[in-house]
C-alpha cells in the first residue's frame, strides 16, 4: 500500500518517511503544499498523511483541493495545534483522523492501518492471490499452500508490487523506484538479488512457478 506524506519540516518528513517504509508501506515525501496537492491528485495513493501548515498551499487548502477533484483516499492530519475550531475545521473538510504534534510513532502507524483497512474494504479485496499464493496487506502475512512464507519488509512490498500487476512484465528501473525508492543503476544488482530471494521463498518446493525472468526486460509473476 502506498502512502504520501505532505510536511515540510525535514526532520519530521523523513522520520515519517524511514518508519513507514521499515513497517513494510511504500511512502512518497512532498515538502510543501502544491507539490503534495500534484502528487496527490495524480498519484495512486491509499493515504495521505497532511501537515496543517505548509507552505504554498496549507493543509486544509490541499484537502479542498483533493476532494474538489473528487479524490477520496484517507486523510490523517497531522499538526502542532491543539485547539478544537482546527480539528473541527479539517473534518467537516472531508480529513478522517487528526493527530497532534508530538505524537508516538507507534500510535500513527496504527491510525494509518486502521484508516487503510477502512478505505480499502469497500474498494478492493485486501488479500493479493496468484495460484495457491496469497499476499494478506493488513495483517501483513503471505502464504502457499496454506504455509506461511516469512518475507522482510522489502521483500513483501516487492511481493505486493508483482501481485499487484501480474502478467505484466515489469523492469528493473520501475521495481527499484516502487520498492526502493530510487533511480535504477546498472552497476547495481540489488533488484536481482531481492528478485532471487523471493523467488526461493516463494517458488521454491511449489507448482507452478510463479516469478520468471524475461531477459532484457524484467520480470513478471503470473499463474500461467
Amino acid at each position: 500500500m502506498k502512502i504520501l506524506i505532505v510536511e515540510d519540516e525535514p526532520k519530521t518528513g523523513d522520520y515519517l518517511k524511514q518508519g513507514l517504509t521499515e513497517a513494510g508501506l511504500m511512502a512518497d515525501l512532498a515538502r510543501d503544499g502544491w507539490d503534495g496537492l500534484h502528487l496527490a491528485g495524480s498519484g495512486d495513493y491509499d493515504l495521505v498523511i497532511l501537515d496543517v501548515m505548509l507552505p504554498g498551499l496549507n493543509g486544509w487548502q490541499v484537502l479542498e483541493g483533493l476532494r474538489r477533484a473528487g479524490r477520496t483516499m484517507p486523510v490523517l492530519f497531522l499538526t502542532a495545534r491543539d485547539q478544537v475550531d482546527d480539528r473541527v475545521k479539517g473534518l467537516e473538510l472531508g480529513a478522517d483522523d487528526y493527530l497532534v504534534k508530538p505524537f508516538a510513532f507507534a500510535e500513527l502507524l496504527a491510525r494509518v492501518r486502521t484508516l487503510l483497512r477502512r478505505g480499502r474494504s469497500a474498494l478492493e479485496p485486501t488479500v493479493l492471490q496468484a495460484a495457491d499464493l496469497e499476499l494478506d496487506l493488513l495483517r501483513r502475512r503471505a502464504s502457499r499452500g496454506g504455509r506461511r512464507i516469512d518475507l522482510t519488509a522489502k521483500e513483501f512490498a516487492l511481493l505486493e508490487l508483482l501481485l499487484r500487476r501480474q502478467g505484466e512484465v515489469l523492469p528493473r528501473s520501475l521495481i527499484a523506484s516502487q520498492v526502493w525508492d530510487m533511480n535504477f543503476d546498472s552497476d547495481t544488482n540489488v533488484v536481482e538479488v531481492a528478485v532471487r530471494r523471493l523467488r526461493a521463498k516463494v517458488d521454491d518446493g511449489f507448482e507452478p512457478k510463479l516469478i520468471r525472468t524475461v531477459r532484457g526486460m524484467g520480470y513478471v509473476l503470473e499463474a500461467a
